[in-house]
Parts: structure tokens; C-alpha cells; sequence
């Protein structure tokens, strides 16, 4: 016990001391926050807040038990740190599009360090714009349809490993996620030992990337670090490599290698440094994947819930694996844009889930919104998830139902599945294009069963939320076009297969 008594003592001396702090920057501020009317709610704890709270429950039943509380505008105080939390589609615009200027992007600075303090999306400005642009290209629709047989072949490897065995359907899915993210970044130059280095030191990295930022030997945090030194140096031997060939090439590394600063008196503009090109390539590799893989694991759950809906997908991509004469032809992207039904599924699965429940934002000045304060250095945090399951936007929030996207499009700013204005993921487009082949393949080529898990209550954050287990499943190959699900060991006939 006596340890755990020491670590209480620090952490309240730690608290003392933080909130001495606070309350002394409080009285320097000259007592404008009395003046001015900030939100209600309840700031908790010293320091501590009600982080314990938070973490000591479901997310979603903390963030709406105070929203019907308070309102659509409340504070709190988490990790250390004021909160304003805002649940309303005008105050989502107000913060992250209208007014973005007003509010920075803002991480803790052991995630800067574990991706690269040059990743784009710790950046506003000049700077973020550039990148942006520059990741864009290769992730828009133009690029994607050359990406088509290089994600289609990383869906076919994925089942087959998984083919027979019982697995994470969350694991599965975080492999597929990362060998298309390697597929953008390197194209096809990237060789398989390579790529073995990148995945077993990102896999360091990402385990650590949520712990608990202890820079001892043998901590998670001390081996993503050095990790993470690892896969700058490989990321760098690949680009002295193209360098002495003397081709940079078109993918994503080739478009940052390339890139310069706009010229300035006549010159032209800076390239960007390897540790900036880096930066940006763990970046996109941490974006692409644990969202995608989360919002693919539900999308599995949810067909295998539905069996009609997962008869109407079956069939709507039978006749697609039919015309491609049983798979024998590759998919093309024109028959990923006439997945209408399928996207349909994976618009509600994003909505349902809500992967990205919230974002973070700082005020960088005094802002009033609605009549209350949001002192500056306090943070913000636009509920996205508690936006998506309003009755107020979405009749029956807490059913599945896809065709409520069948009617006509979403109120402005109420679905928000990869954020919103000039920090929204840049990589949306290939995200979906992924779900789609990745269910094309599933349904078509194969039957499953899960495993252990029942009920949409039961669910993990590691930190996105899946299902128990990352969805525990077995999966088997099905030499017809039809689908099944089996979820007793038995065939399922409800008129699909």
C-alpha cells in the first residue's frame, strides 16, 4: 500500500500547488471573469476536476447528464484543465468554422512529441493551409481512383489471414487501415522489409501514444519514444534513397518531398525539412488509422445485427461482384460510387458510433458566444457525438437506420463524422472508399460470427470506441455470392444465402 499512498500524496500536492497557480492567474486577469458571465456547470476538484468522473463512466452518459443539466453550454475542468463543452450545431460552426481564428488547435505536448511537433494538424495558418493542400492531392477523389487495386488488395489479404479464425475484428481492421495508409504515402515503391520496420515500430509508438507520459526505461511512453526515433530514421533512409535515384515520385512522400514555400523576393520557396516530411507522414498514418478501423469494426457489428439490411447489401454487391464475373475483375471506381446502399450503412455507422465523439480547441483571446465568457487559454470542446444523437436532428437517434439518409441530407453542422471547417479530415474520401471495398469483399466472399459480445452497451475506448474486444469474430470463406451470418455455429437463412 505504500506506494499507492505516495502516488495520492503527489497527486494532491500536485493539485495544491495547480490550483494556488490558477487562483493567483485569477486575480492577475483583474477580475474580469467576475464581470463577465461564464457558462454554467461545475468545475469539480481542484486541478483534478472531474476527470475521475469522466473516466470512471461511459463518456457519453458523463458529457449528456450535463448537458441536460446546464445546456447546450457548460463548463468543467479535466485533466487539469477548464473546459467549455459545447453541444449545439451553431456553437460546432461558431468555433470551428466562422470564428476558427479564435480557437487553435490544441494536444498535449507528449502526443506532439510521439507524432512530431510538424504535423498538420497542430498547426493554424500559412502553414497548416500548405499542408493541407499538399495532403489533399494525394487523398482526393483524382488520386483515389489509381488507389482503387491497391486497397482492394489489401482488403482480399486482410480476410484471407483472418479466413478460419477466431480474431479482433478491431486488429484486422487496424492492419487493413495501416497497409492502405502505407499504400498512399509510399505508392508501390515501398518494399516488404521496409514495411515490416514501419509496422513494428508505429505498432511501439501507438501503444504508447495514450499512456501516461513517464520517461523511465521500460515505461510504454520511454519505448514509443524511442520507437518513434526509429521510424524518423527509416522514414529518412527512404528518402535519402529516392534522392540518389532521383525519383521523388507521386505519392504522398513524393508531393512532401517536392513541396516548396511560396517564393518570396523573387526566389523560390524553402522545401520542407526531412523532420517536417516526417512529421506529416506519422501524422497521417496515426489519422488513418485507429478511426477508420473503429468506424469499420462497427460497420461489421451493425450488418451482422440487421440481417435484412444485411440481405439488401449482399445482393446490392452481388450484382457488382456479378458483373466483374465472380470477382475475376477488379472493382473500379465508378462501381464504388454506385454502392448507394452501402454508403448509406457506413454514413449511419459513422453517425451511430461517432468515432470522433469530440475535438479539442483553445481560445486564444476573451470570446463571448451567447451571451457567456470563454476566457482565453480555456479549453473548448465541440460534442459531436451528443450532436449526432439529438432527436432534435435525427428522428430515433438510437436506432440504426440508414435510410434516414435516403430522404435528403442532414441539417448544416449536425452530422460531423470527420469534423468540420479547415481542420476536418483531409482523408474522408479515402476512408470511405476503403469501408466500401472492405464490405464489398466481406459480403461477398464470406459468413461470419461474433463472439461474446452483445448489446451496444457493451463497449471499450482505447480512446475511440469499439466494441468489446475490438468485436471478437470468426470468419469463413463463402464460395458463393450470397451472405450469411451465423451466430450459433448453425447456416442463417433468413433469405439471404
Amino acid at each position: 500500500m505504500a506506494p499507492f499512498v505516495i502516488l495520492i500524496m503527489c497527486f494532491i500536492s500536485l493539485a495544491f500547488v495547480s490550483y494556488v497557480h490558477y487562483a493567483s492567474r485569477q486575480r492577475r486577469r483583474g477580475g474580469h471573469e467576475k464581470a463577465a458571465k461564464l457558462p454554467p456547470g461545475s468545475m469539480g476538484w481542484p486541478y483534478i476536476g472531474e476527470t475521475l468522473q469522466l473516466y470512471s463512466q461511459n463518456p457519453n452518459v458523463f458529457f449528456a447528464s450535463r448537458q441536460k443539466r446546464y445546456g447546450e453550454i457548460f463548463k468543467t475542468r479535466l485533466l487539469g484543465c477548464p473546459c467549455v463543452m459545447l453541444a449545439s450545431p451553431e456553437a460546432a460552426r461558431f468555433v470551428l468554422v466562422t470564428q476558427s481564428h479564435l480557437f487553435k488547435p490544441t494536444y498535449p505536448r507528449s502526443k506532439e512529441r510521439m507524432i512530431g511537433p510538424w504535423a498538420l494538424f497542430f498547426h493554424q495558418g500559412d502553414y497548416h493551409l500548405r499542408l493541407r493542400r499538399l495532403v489533399q492531392g494525394p487523398l482526393g477523389p483524382y488520386a483515389l481512383r489509381a488507389l482503387v487495386p491497391d486497397v482492394e488488395a489489401a482488403a482480399r489479404s486482410t480476410l484471407a489471414d483472418w479466413d478460419g479464425n477466431v480474431a479482433s475484428t478491431f486488429h484486422a481492421m487496424k492492419r487493413l487501415s495501416f497497409d492502405v495508409g502505407v499504400a498512399t504515402i509510399f505508392g508501390g515503391q515501398l518494399d516488404e522489409r521496409r514495411k515490416a520496420e514501419l509496422r513494428q515500430n508505429y505498432s511501439v509508438v501507438e501503444k504508447g501514444y495514450n499512456s501516461f507520459p513517464n520517461s523511465f526505461p521500460g515505461t510504454l511512453y520511454y519505448k514509443a519514444i524511442q520507437a518513434r526515433r526509429r521510424l524518423h530514421g527509416v522514414l529518412s533512409e527512404i528518402m535519402r534513397e529516392r534522392r540518389a535515384r532521383g525519383e521523388l515520385g507521386s505519392d504522398l512522400l513524393g508531393c512532401l518531398m517536392q513541396s516548396r514555400a511560396p517564393a518570396g523576393d523573387g526566389g523560390a520557396g524553402a522545401l520542407l525539412t526531412d523532420e517536417q516530411v516526417a512529421d506529416n507522414v506519422i501524422g497521417v498514418l496515426f489519422a488513418a488509422q485507429d478511426t477508420t478501423a473503429s468506424a469499420l469494426t462497427w460497420i461489421v457489428k451493425y450488418l451482422h445485427d440487421n440481417p435484412k439490411l444485411l440481405e439488401a447489401v449482399g445482393a446490392e454487391q452481388a450484382a457488382i461482384h456479378h458483373a466483374n464475373h465472380g470477382g475475376a475483375r477488379p472493382l473500379t471506381w465508378a462501381q464504388t460510387r454506385s454502392m448507394a446502399l452501402t454508403h448509406r450503412v457506413i454514413l449511419e455507422s459513422l453517425r451511430m458510433a461517432s468515432i470522433i465523439s469530440f475535438t479539442f480547441r483553445e481560445a486564444v483571446a476573451d470570446v463571448e458566444y451567447k451571451g457567456f465568457l470563454i476566457p482565453k487559454g480555456w479549453k473548448v470542446m465541440p460534442l459531436f457525438r451528443n450532436i449526432h444523437h439529438n432527436a432534435d436532428y435525427f428522428q430515433d437517434p438510437h436506432k440504426f437506420d440508414p435510410s434516414r439518409f435516403e430522404v435528403s441530407s442532414p441539417r448544416p453542422n449536425t452530422f460531423m463524422p470527420f469534423g468540420n471547417g479547415v481542420h476536418a479530415c483531409p482523408g474522408n474520401e479515402l476512408a470511405k472508399l476503403e469501408m466500401l471495398v472492405l464490405i464489398h469483399h466481406l459480403v461477398t466472399g464470406y459468413r461470419w460470427e461474433i463472439h461474446g459480445c452483445s448489446g451496444d452497451e457493451v463497449v471499450e475506448y482505447s480512446p475511440f470506441p469499439v466494441p468489446k474486444n475490438g468485436l471478437l469474430a470468426k470468419l469463413r470463406r463463402d464460395n458463393s455470392t450470397a451472405v450469411s451470418v451465423d451466430t450459433d455455429g448453425s447456416r442463417n437463412n433468413n433469405g439471404v444465402n
